[in-house]
């Protein structure tokens, strides 16, 4: 298996970094945009493993989308509300976005379409969206394992319904019904109870709105409702998509292992996305933030603390909190994170085993992780699982630790497949 290692660096950063744009942005509005009326242009646009898979779905569905890469650019022709395609096989990969995205857009054709992915994906839940879908009229089969992948949807729209889910694994099932609900008969209302990612379901219901839906949401304490009224319709949009803030985290963090400063371009206060928030995190810890509404610093911290954390709102910042742990003062915990369990991998057990390789006292539950930093961090080869996350996270500890290999290093294709250039023309800067 291939592998990269890391170069370390002698001297603290001094960088600016442009981020490539949000694929969670990026896989909202081209879903949107396929039901919009009208032409719809995506500037600012990722080009991923996991925007390519969505964008490929799509043209199975016979909507037709046109790509730029060099500009960033995506044209989006929408279908009005009325999937052109009556049957089709749509291959998902490992995006959860795309499938379950996919999934409810399926729901509102008029045929039959299969959604499948890879091994991991058919290890990866599907049950509370389908179960939520089949309350609004849609018929949906397992073609294999209850509740898994693959599935098969028998399109012929939605009707109105009241919707309540219960401790979803993940906030993308909540984010498919809401994309497709305004196409629906009559109104959809939707509860949603002990709600993980929270900032999420905002970022997609904002996204709705800049395509002229009108979704009607409150929050009380653990619970979050959502109305929306249907039938509506989008209408098509010149959308500028946002610097990716999750994957924006991990040149945020490397001042605080590598000491310096780090400002990400076009990233600021004015964000939709929660992730962006991460920097509350590294305050906490003792770094220095500064917020502008288009930009954001972080400087090194005098003195890096471990901290106590709930990341239920922002479940994929927590690797990289988990490496930056290694270089605080005393242990960090991460709680809340039972969600880590059901991604791209199982994130909490593959965060304890290469902790450890590293020379950290690791201890994990169900839904959070422990981690005491050694006194001396050992050099080793990281396994990253074929998750993006864990490439670019551990990363990081080679800022400061000769000897770090990232195994597989061509997993973060899947939402950042320049990061590696990026990571050392940020340590070269």
């Amino acid at each position: 298996m291939n592998s990269k290692r890391i170069q370390s660096i002698a001297r603290p950063l001094d960088a600016t970094v442009r981020i490539p744009g949000s694929k969670s942005l990026t896989n909202r509005a081209l879903t949107i945009a396929a039901l919009a009326d009208g032409t719809s242009t995506l500037s600012g646009a990722l080009f991923s493993d996991d925007t390519e898979l969505m964008i490929a779905c799509l043209q199975v569905l016979g909507i037709r989308v046109e790509t730029d890469l060099a500009a960033e650019r995506i044209v989006v022709h929408g279908c009005g509300g009325n999937i052109p395609a009556t049957d089709g096989e749509l291959y998902c990969g490992n995006s959860g976005t795309t499938i379950r995205f996919c999934t409810a857009l399926c729901a509102l054709g008029n045929g039959q379409y299969t959604l499948d992915g890879n091994d991991r994906m058919r290890q990866r839940p599907i049950a509370d969206l389908v179960g939520a879908l089949r309350t609004t009229g849609a018929v949906i089969g397992y073609d294999n394992i209850d509740g898994f992948p693959p599935i098969t949807v028998r399109g012929g729209g939605l009707r109105t319904s009241k919707i309540i889910m219960i401790a979803p694994p993940s906030s993308q099932y909540v984010s498919a019904i809401l994309m497709a609900a305004p196409y629906a008969t009559g109104d959809i209302f939707l509860e949603v109870n002990e709600t993980i990612s929270a900032p999420y379901l905002s970022m997609t219901t904002k996204t709705m709105e800049a395509f002229g839906a009108a979704v009607i949401t409150r929050q009380t304490d653990s619970t979050m409702r959502f109305v929306v009224p249907a039938p509506q319709r989008y209408t098509a949009q010149k959308l500028t998509i946002e610097p990716d803030a999750s994957n924006a985290s991990y040149f945020l963090a490397a001042p605080a292992i590598a000491g310096g400063s780090v400002t990400i371009e076009n990233l600021g206060t004015e964000s939709i996305q929660g992730d962006v928030h991460f920097v509350d995190v590294l305050e906490q810890m003792g770094c220095k933030v500064e917020r502008k509404p288009n930009s954001t610093t972080v400087q090194a911290a005098a003195n890096l603390k471990g901290i106590n954390i709930d990341l239920n709102d922002m479940p994929d910042t927590a690797q990289t909190l988990a490496v930056v742990a290694l270089f605080a003062e005393g242990p960090t915990i991460i709680r809340n994170v039972g969600s880590l369990r059901v991604k791209e991998t199982d994130r909490l057990s593959a965060l304890s085993n290469e902790l450890k390789k590293l020379g950290a006292d690791v201890y994990t539950t169900e839904d959070s992780i422990e981690i005491t930093p050694p006194e001396t961090i050992q050099p080793a080869s990281i396994r990253t699982y074929d998750d993006h996350r864990m490439a670019m996270s551990f990363a990081l500890a080679g800022l400061k630790v000769e000897g770090i290999a990232i195994e597989d290093p061509t997993c973060v294709n899947k939402t950042f497949p320049d990061y590696f250039a990026r990571f050392e023309k940020m340590c070269k800067s």
